[in-house]
């Protein structure tokens, strides 16, 4: 068994690393596959806005020429530059269930890393501030929200095996339909309407919710900029984002907090596809995107990934308005059920805020650090 990394350049070494999970999750129930389009312009150095500031590289472990694991190792600069110490994040880690072949991987990767001065490796995190963030330690039984990380229960052992400690968690948990808020906080929103000038704006069309790009970016990082992992997205990292949300977000569902004519706070909410995804393979084309369509249509799980309010606005009711819509945008999807997708577990106001409004947590997603 050996590791190599791969030629980017190289189609069939491309082709490889995006295959070996397909393989080794063929019998899963669960794991869902990203789309290959999405893979591929994560491993094009020119197309992807990553490597405008930072670099990778991709490490394939084969034996006798078969892969048996994969890990993504990243030198994330403007991470580093932010948070004032060399950064590196590993990512894309999958593994036959064998303690040799893990290791080897993360003693190239840890190599790698120190050859380029990196301090300390966190993971799992990737190559947008968006991707899906940690290991999956808790909740191997249900369907991942899209874009999340689902993985074997093994690799935690793994990850520990190679010295990684816990950095923090994220908690993601389901409230259904039929269970409803305090009536108290509708009628706490219907009063911030009239007496304080706050406003809801529905989207009718994905032409509206693009001319929102920039106003959204500013009201995503104020809002997010006191969590331990942030850092500020480029603008060509926040427009990849952007524009790959709104190709599955649904008009009407996501909705902004307008206070007079400036946005307050968002509620980012879409129907989960991830069977769809499965059915596709990660494919959109041919005949992908079928699957997906009716997926969309039939789903009856809804996915919150991003309820936000800026600080300057908490505290004067708006946090009702919010919470109101929420619950609104859940009923108006025709879902059974909404997942609530990964509160850092050190955002004690969300996570009591989810709690209050009837989250019961079922994943675990655990970030691990290693100092070098």
């Amino acid at each position: 068994m050996q590791v190599r990394e791969i030629d980017t350049n190289n189609p069939n070494d491309v082709q490889k690393f995006i295959q070996f999970p397909l393989d080794l999750y063929q019998e899963s129930e669960y794991w869902v596959p990203p789309f290959v389009s999405e893979m591929k312009t994560v491993m094009d150095r020119k197309k992807h806005p990553f490597y405008q500031h930072s670099d990778a590289a991709f490490l394939l472990a084969e034996s006798e020429g078969v892969p048996v694991g994969r890990i993504a190792i990243l030198h994330q600069r403007n991470y580093s530059a932010f948070h004032k110490a060399q950064y590196g994040f590993f990512y894309y880690f999958d593994v036959i269930n064998d303690r040799q072949t893990s290791r080897a991987l993360f003693e190239t990767a840890i190599q790698w890393a120190r050859s380029r001065g990196i301090k300390y490796i966190l993971g799992p995190k990737g190559f947008a501030r968006s991707s899906g963030i940690g290991l999956l330690i808790e909740g191997f039984d249900y369907l991942p929200a899209v874009g999340m990380n689902y993985n074997y229960p093994y690799y935690q052992r793994f990850v520990e095996d190679a010295g990684f400690t816990k950095w923090t968690d994220h908690l993601s948990g389901y409230m259904t339909t039929g269970q409803q808020i305090d009536p108290r906080i509708h009628e706490a929103a219907a009063k911030v309407r009239q007496r304080k000038h706050f406003k809801v704006i529905s989207f009718q069309t994905k032409r509206e919710m693009r001319a929102m790009i920039p106003a959204i970016n500013i009201v995503n990082q104020e809002a997010f900029q006191s969590n331990p992992g942030y850092y500020p997205s480029t603008p060509a990292e926040f427009d990849m984002l952007a524009k790959n949300m709104i190709q599955i977000l649904e008009p009407g569902l996501p909705k902004l907090i307008m206070k007079d004519d400036e946005v307050a706070g968002f509620v980012i909410a879409y129907k989960n596809i991830s069977r769809g995804i499965q059915k596709s393979k990660g494919k959109m084309w041919p005949f992908g995107w079928i699957a997906l369509l009716r997926d969309k249509k039939q789903s009856r799980l809804i996915d919150i990934n991003g309820v936000g309010l800026l600080p300057k606005h908490q505290g004067l009711g708006a946090n009702a308005l919010l919470y109101s819509e929420l619950e609104k945008s859940i009923r108006s999807s025709g879902c059974e059920i909404a997942e609530f997708v990964q509160i850092d577990e050190q955002n004690f106001k969300s996570k009591s805020d989810m709690e209050r409004i009837g989250v019961t947590w079922h994943k675990r997603h655990r970030t691990y650090q290693l100092s070098l």
